[in-house]
C-alpha cells in the first residue's frame, strides 16, 4: 500500500459505519462493498489530503488508480473528487487512462463521476485545434467502444456545457446510439439531450420531432421533461 493510500485510509476507517454500509451497497444493486460513510463526511475527512496537487499528471493517475484498486466504494469515490479536484494538470493525452478506469468496477456513479473530467479535458482542448482533433478522436473511439460505460461516457461528456455545446456532436453521438436497448445509455441520451434544452429548447425539440420512434420512449420522456 502506498503512503498516500494508506493516508486515505487512515482518514476513512474511524468514520465507517457498519450499520449504514447494508443499505449503501444495496442502492448500488450489491454491485460494491461499502464503509458506510455518507458522501459530506468522507469529503471532510480527505479535504486536506486531496487539496494539495500532485507534483506530476502521472502521479495524480498514479494515485487515482492505487485508490481505485481498495475494495470499498468510498475510494473510488475519493479518487474521482481527487481527478475533479486537479483535472487541469492532466492532458488529452491523459484521456485514455480515465477511460480505462471507467472501464473497471464500472457502475452509473463512477462513470458520471468521470465523465466530467473527460469533459472538462475535452472542453479545454476545444479552444485549441491542435488539441481538439485528438479530444475528439479519443471521443469517437469511446463511442464506438464494446464496454457501454465508455460510450455512455461519449454520450455525456458535453453535460454543463450550455451554449458551448456542440449541438451537431451531441445529435450525431445520439444517432448513432439510439439503436442500443441497454437502459444507461438510452438514459444517458435523453439526459444529454435534456441538459441541452436548457439552452435551445427549440433545437432539442426539432431533433426529437426529426428521430421519433427512433429514440427509445425512455429517451424521448428523459429528453422532453421540461419542453412541455
Amino acid at each position: 500500500m502506498t503512503e498516500f493510500q494508506t493516508a486515505i485510509q487512515n482518514a476513512l476507517s474511524p468514520m465507517a459505519d457498519p450499520a449504514r454500509a447494508p443499505a449503501m451497497r444495496a442502492y448500488m444493486r450489491d454491485h460494491f462493498p461499502f464503509l458506510g460513510i455518507p458522501t459530506p463526511t468522507r469529503r471532510a475527512a480527505c479535504k486536506a489530503l486531496l487539496k494539495v496537487a500532485p507534483p506530476s499528471p502521472h502521479q495524480l493517475l498514479e494515485r487515482a488508480y492505487t485508490l481505485w484498486d481498495m475494495p470499498e466504494r468510498e475510494y473510488q469515490y475519493v479518487a474521482i473528487d481527487l481527478l475533479a479536484r486537479h483535472w487541469k494538470i492532466l492532458s488529452v493525452a491523459d484521456l485514455p487512462a480515465l477511460l480505462t478506469l471507467a472501464s473497471s468496477k464500472s457502475w452509473w456513479d463512477s462513470v458520471d463521476g468521470l465523465a466530467g473530467v473527460v469533459g472538462d479535458l475535452v472542453r479545454r482542448a476545444s479552444n485549441d485545434a491542435t488539441t481538439l482533433a485528438p479530444a475528439l478522436g479519443h471521443m469517437e473511439q469511446a463511442l464506438h467502444h464494446p464496454d457501454c460505460w465508455r460510450r455512455r461516457i461519449a454520450m455525456l461528456h458535453q453535460l454543463g456545457w450550455g451554449m458551448a455545446t456542440d449541438s451537431a456532436r451531441l445529435f450525431a453521438y445520439a444517432r448513432t446510439l439510439a439503436h442500443e436497448e441497454e437502459f444507461f445509455i438510452r438514459k444517458a441520451i435523453g439526459w444529454a439531450l435534456r441538459d441541452y434544452a436548457w439552452h435551445a429548447p427549440d433545437t432539442v425539440r426539432a431533433f426529437l420531432l426529426e428521430m421519433g420512434t427512433a429514440l427509445s420512449p425512455l429517451t424521448r420522456r428523459e429528453a422532453g421533461k421540461h419542453l412541455g
